[in-house]
């Protein structure tokens, strides 16, 4: 399997090439050339760690099979995942969450940041590289711990976090700032996710920092999802949703079902249309934003307006104006890498582009979209509760909100699950109605009282760990932190 740039279809490179370099010389995002087929029907009763090598195998022909096998069973073991990974829940006869919330950081991140450490290590023995490689990544919340916990303390590593000042709940803050390892840094950045990406993205076209680098025997690469390794692992849980419905009898053979997706830099939702392009049965792929709903506007006019008030809401994680991955389903839907660059071009200078009619009418074909406010997510999160008592987080609850008015009529819908609840007790609190403390721990106690369920140890635990990084910067600052990382 070859892979290519967004912005250059006459780059070709291999997987490990792709997973170790992050992102393409010329600021593209490496894409494969091809899309491999996968028949759904050979996966039915397949644990989830088989189910990830049959995925993954089709898409990393250059790494070798038995590392593949013994990765995915020590990455998505019961020890990891609570017995849990790719669990579909039902909390009424016509809803569908899958929860990819029990991993070790309690967000759906874990599926990929904790595969993706072994693909970038193992991908640097396939090529040769004996290089220290330094990790940028920019995090609107859960990316950042995920990615972290998943790079501590391996050799030839070193990670910088970069995560919005005052832009994520205080328990993702605490998860990141908290992390143990040698090789790990955080900081916050003065701005929003944006500000800090677009330093991120910035440091990898830096010619100067390439090269300065380079006579230190370093390179840069991203954890964040613009790095093909980042959304590959995310391909396998909409196979092992379907798979695990399709054995229950809860769906037909080749039924189409819908999946509804929170997503803010649209690359939750992006592995979705992998798995449709591989061959699974998907109606719709629909986009869930929040009040920040610059993907709902392109997904409806084709117009890209990242030039618009930017607003923190309850679902931080989903607080971005400028969604990376979109710029992997235009080089898809075109195969044009000179449009897509151009669009790129007009989105740096001008904050906005418009793809053309067809480009717009070959989306839609295949995404719905739609948006919540704090108080819809809110409502959705008391409604459910009430009826069921099934606790969901408010990233959750945007999607459950969009999925409710734009399901069709007799079709499934699976909502991806991307939170557990207590990662935000306070604005769960807040929505079933009751008092909030400022305190967000003493909010986890009060959730767990007023609902009778109980916060992760992974969570709970973070009061009593010792703070290590405290630094705020300027997003301007990320290529010297990341020269002298």
């Amino acid at each position: 399997m070859e892979y290519t740039s967004t912005r250059n279809s006459a780059l070709r490179c291999s997987s490990a090439q792709a997973i170790v370099t992050g992102i393409a010389p010329d600021g593209g995002l490496f894409v494969p050339t091809e899309f491999p087929t996968l028949d759904v029907r050979e996966l039915v009763g397949l644990t989830y760690p088989q189910t990830a090598v049959k995925v993954l195998s089709r898409y990393l022909t250059d790494y070798d099979i038995a590392f593949l096998e013994q990765s995915a069973e020590k990455v998505y073991s019961d020890a990891n995942f609570g017995g849990k990974a790719g669990f579909v829940a039902r909390p009424e006869e016509n809803s569908c969450l899958l929860e990819l919330w029990h991993g070790p950081t309690c967000a759906f991140k874990d599926y990929a940041l904790q595969m993706m450490p072994k693909l970038l290590v193992e991908g640097k023995k396939i090529i040769g590289d004996s290089s220290m490689t330094k990790i940028l990544v920019a995090t609107s919340g859960d990316t950042g711990k995920a990615a972290l916990a998943g790079y501590a303390g391996l050799e030839g590593i070193r990670i910088a976090v970069f995560y919005p000042n005052d832009g994520t709940s205080e328990v993702q803050r605490l998860q990141m700032v908290t992390q143990d390892g040698d090789n790990v840094s955080v900081y916050a950045v003065e701005g929003n996710f944006d500000d800090a990406q677009t330093g991120v993205k910035r440091a990898f076209t830096d010619e100067a920092l390439r090269s300065a680098l380079a006579e230190k025997g370093e390179k840069l690469s991203s954890a964040n999802s613009i790095n093909w390794g980042r959304l590959v692992p995310q391909i396998v849980y909409y196979f092992y949703s379907y798979a695990s419905l399709l054995g229950s009898g809860a769906i037909r053979e080749g039924e189409k079902i819908d999946f509804c997706v929170p997503t803010g830099n649209f690359g939750d939702i992006l592995a979705g249309y992998y798995a449709m392009r591989m061959g699974l049965p998907v109606g719709r792929l629909i986009c869930a934003s929040n009040c920040n709903d610059v993907l709902t506007e392109f997904l409806s006019t084709g117009v890209y307006n990242a030039r618009r008030p930017f607003h923190k809401t309850t679902s931080p994680s989903m607080d971005i104006l400028v969604s990376s991955n979109l710029e992997r389903l235009l080089y898809h839907v075109t195969g044009d890498s000179e449009r897509v660059r151009g669009w790129m071009k007009e989105l740096n200078e001008t904050g906005t582009y418009t793809v053309d009619k067809q480009t717009l009418a070959a989306i839609q074909a295949v995404f719905g979209c739609g948006s919540a406010s704090d108080a819809q997510a809110a409502q959705a999160i008391q409604e459910l509760f009430s009826r069921t008592h099934y606790l969901m987080d408010p990233h959750t609850a945007v999607a459950w909100h969009v999925a409710r008015g734009t399901a069709k009529k007799g079709a499934l819908c699976v909502i991806l699950s991307t939170a557990d609840p207590y990662k935000f007790p306070c604005s769960v609190l807040a929505a079933l109605g009751k008092e909030v403390p400022e305190d967000e721990f003493e909010a986890m106690r009060e959730l767990s009282r007023a609902t009778d369920t109980k916060a992760p140890d992974a969570l709970a635990g973070l009061r009593d760990r010792s703070v290590r990084f405290t630094e705020t910067i300027d997003p301007v600052c990320i290529s010297d932190v990341a020269l002298n990382l």
